[in-house]
């Protein structure tokens, strides 16, 4: 007699994160595809050897359900933000530049989730969430994983069926020029951020540069002071830009480098993305406070379900006022104290861990504290490292999903087993 084993029941995302041990990322298939992307510069030597910690070995798994969780979650907070009296209430804290009405949505709009017990919860959003390319590209170079995680049939997450990430980021780079060019025909981009040959992410900069040219566009990478303004457009010495893909962290174009950047976008003499309205409308954190105001979105008109959805999925944060800083001191250990137009965890402090001084500098500038939301963990050889997700998202719709595994306060790139990590989404 024939006795056919019982299937074993899938396991789900927690238990694999827990159990599976897996080097998922092929270093040769690694190298092999970004020699591929550039032959002129040794790309891999730059993510592979001085980058270690660029991309994690082994993928991160996410149950589709709380996939589906986050995606509501960006959801209303698109609704939210689209709203006009939304709109009118943050750009009263924004910087001038950001109330030139722009017609381009701008690119990479990163949306950040810590995995709670309770469901996913929104700890950030950012603009020109930099790692989209990265990313694709490292999804090439992914072997099959071990039994257990195989038996999941892993989805294809959000993206369009069948579209690759890179088509959808030309996609989305050209509905941008159709936005305020029309059919005039895009030639030239520009990448600009300060000293790009000395940023982390200066390999996807270049891998950007390969993707333009790819689809027959001019592109250049350079520094804000190498551009001028004169004759009604922007230049780069003596070539014309017509699309600035925008890396700077000067989010609203206040400093003195970028004043011929910022003259030639308020004439409408040059398509940037992403743009100061871009960044005043998602990625001010001040934003997150009013998001979960649930009686100021019902105020302005958001729909009931949408509220608790906001609701349940954003990180409580709160603006700091000086005139409750008992309330925020008494309460610091349960909070993380971020900068409003911060980005890269910069001047970020967790609250147990604060002094007066530093206390009273926050006091003094524009911060937000926000409930501690601790992250899931990927238990791996190396040891428990933390991990969040990046939805990079545009117009809505989620592009590309990554995770990122760390060890200390947030994601720093310096951990041993850590980085970008592929996503796995089981049923």
């Amino acid at each position: 007699m024939t006795i056919t084993p019982l299937p074993q029941p899938a396991a789900s995302a927690e238990q694999l994160n827990r159990s599976c041990r897996c080097a998922s990322l092929s270093r040769d298939l690694l190298r092999r595809e970004l020699a591929d992307w550039d032959a002129t510069h040794d790309l891999y030597r730059m993510v592979g050897e001085e980058r270690l910690y660029l991309f994690a070995e082994a993928p991160v798994f996410l149950d589709r359900a709380n996939l589906q969780a986050q995606l509501a979650v960006i959801a209303a907070a698109e609704t939210a933000i689209a709203n006009p009296a939304f709109q009118e209430r943050v750009l009263r804290y924004a910087p001038e530049s950001a109330r030139f009405p722009a017609k381009a949505h701008g690119v990479f709009v990163g949306y950040d989730f810590h995995l709670s017990p309770d469901g996913p919860k929104l700890i950030e959003i950012n603009s020109n969430a930099g790692g989209g390319l990265l990313n694709a590209v490292a999804i090439r170079a992914q072997l099959r994983c071990c039994e257990a995680a195989d038996r999941q049939r892993p989805g294809d997450g959000p993206a369009a069926a069948g579209t690759a990430p890179e088509a959808l980021f030309m996609q989305m780079f050209a509905e941008e020029w159709r936005c305020e060019r029309g059919a005039q025909a895009l030639q030239t981009v520009a990448i600009v951020d300060e000293d790009p040959q000395n940023q982390y992410l200066w390999p996807e900069f270049l891998l950007f540069q390969a993707l333009f040219e790819r689809h027959g566009i001019r592109a250049l990478i350079c520094d804000p002071a190498e551009l001028s303004y004169r004759d009604a457009a922007l230049w780069h010495g003596d070539i014309k830009i017509d699309l600035v893909y925008n890396r700077l962290t000067d989010f609203g174009l206040e400093q003195a480098k970028q004043q011929p950047l910022l003259q030639a976008y308020l004439a409408a003499d040059v398509v940037l993305t992403p743009h100061p309205r871009n960044h005043a409308l998602y990625a001010d954190k001040r934003n997150l406070a009013l998001l979960g105001d649930a009686d100021f979105l019902a105020e302005i008109g958001i729909a009931a379900t949408s509220r608790d959805i906001l609701r349940r999925g954003i990180a409580e944060t709160r603006i700091v006022e000086a005139q409750n800083a008992e309330w925020f001191w008494q309460h610091r250990k349960q909070l993380f104290f971020k900068p409003a137009k911060g980005y890269g965890s910069k001047a970020a402090y967790r609250g147990d861990k604060l002094t007066l001084r530093v206390f009273d500098e926050i006091l003094s500038n524009d911060y937000v504290a926000q409930a501690l939301v601790k992250p899931s963990e990927r238990q791996l050889d190396v040891g428990d490292l933390k991990l969040d997700l990046r939805h990079f998202v545009y117009r809505g719709q989620t592009q590309l999903v990554c995770a990122r595994l760390y060890q200390g306060q947030t994601t720093n790139f310096r951990t041993p087993g850590g980085g970008f990590a592929q996503v796995v989404v089981t049923p």
